[in-house]
């Protein structure tokens, strides 16, 4: 991808303020794109929270609004833009255990909407955000994008029906759209999932909890990589009507993250181990041939040097 693709280009970023968004907003504009980022709104009519993009604020357009209710679908028509990145989700698993209506709606309907607007204006890419969580627990080893789909929890459902539906706005109306399936994603300014919690409290010194016996794998890849690969599946024309997964090539059992985290940030923390979490998905490890085949991608930034990485920006910013 040529790095003045971006100039001048108009992109709306949903979940423009979240994790991997604010990131991708971050070399956006620093690649010259003209970006706006939907932000959910404050019910108490507040000013929405932009920490995360503190660097860039001031260039770029937040509009607050809520994906799963209708008037997103105006509100991006009269934005107007060149490219959307869908990345706004309710993206906790544990949360969708006892919100699953809640969760389904933000992330299903939410996508639907996004969809519909997209419709209506002359979008040359619509990039939908899966997720690896989708597969389920893996058949295969490594897994690739035939691999059968098999949600395990109300969150990986959701978005398993939000992919599957933006196919078929591809398939039936020829909407350019390109779907991403992420594997975990980790890096500065993440504040759930394992390793951010982790790093946190090997920081502190306090006991690193695992939920089972931690013999279960994942698939870790750094944030820098994953912004790379947002940005290809949004301007490589091979990436429209694909369905691409992204992660490392390599998966790690949650016992050795946490010792890995423990030696890496010089803490004392034990590790205890608690009662198995429901819906747990046993293995997730990426085939990321297909990325690498269509565009080259392959991931930079292997765990360890990305954890220290992780580990230095906590240290400083907490």
């Amino acid at each position: 991808m040529k790095q003045n693709s971006w100039e001048g280009k108009k992109v709306l970023v949903t979940g423009g303020a979240g994790f991997i968004g604010s990131h991708l907003t971050e070399k956006l504009v620093n690649l010259g794109a003209d970006v706006s980022v939907l932000v959910k709104s404050d019910i108490m009519g507040g000013q929405p929270n932009l920490s995360n993009l503190q660097n860039v604020k001031d260039k770029i357009e937040a509009i607050p609004c809520n994906i799963s209710e209708n008037d997103v679908i105006t509100t991006i028509i009269k934005n107007k833009p060149d490219v959307i990145f869908h990345l706004a989700a309710i993206a906790f698993v544990d949360y969708s255990f006892d919100h699953p209506f809640e969760v389904i709606r933000a992330n299903y309907i939410g996508t639907l909407n996004i969809l519909q607007a997209a419709m209506s204006i002359n979008i040359e890419r619509v990039v939908v955000t899966s997720s690896s969580e989708a597969y389920g627990t893996a058949q295969y080893i490594p897994i690739d994008e035939k691999h059968p789909l098999n949600p395990t929890s109300p969150y990986a459902a959701s978005k398993v029906a939000a992919d599957r539906t933006a196919f078929s706005f591809w398939q039936t109306y020829s909407l350019p759209i390109a779907i991403i399936r992420p594997f975990n994603t980790y890096g500065p300014r993440h504040t759930y999932d394992v390793i951010p919690k982790f790093i946190k409290f090997a920081l502190k010194g306090e006991p690193l909890t695992i939920y089972g016996n931690g013999e279960q794998r994942r698939d870790f890849i750094y944030i820098d990589d994953m912004v790379d690969a947002f940005l290809i599946m949004g301007s490589d024309r091979k990436a429209i009507g694909e369905v691409v997964n992204f992660g490392s090539g390599k998966d790690v059992s949650i016992n050795e993250l946490a010792g890995l985290i423990i030696k890496l940030s010089g803490s004392k923390s034990k590790i205890v181990h608690v009662e198995k979490r429901l819906a747990e998905v046993d293995r997730l490890i990426c085939d990321y041939s297909k990325a690498k085949k269509l565009f080259g991608w392959e991931p930079k930034v292997g765990l360890e040097e990305g954890l220290k990485r992780n580990i230095e920006y906590s240290r400083k910013f907490g």
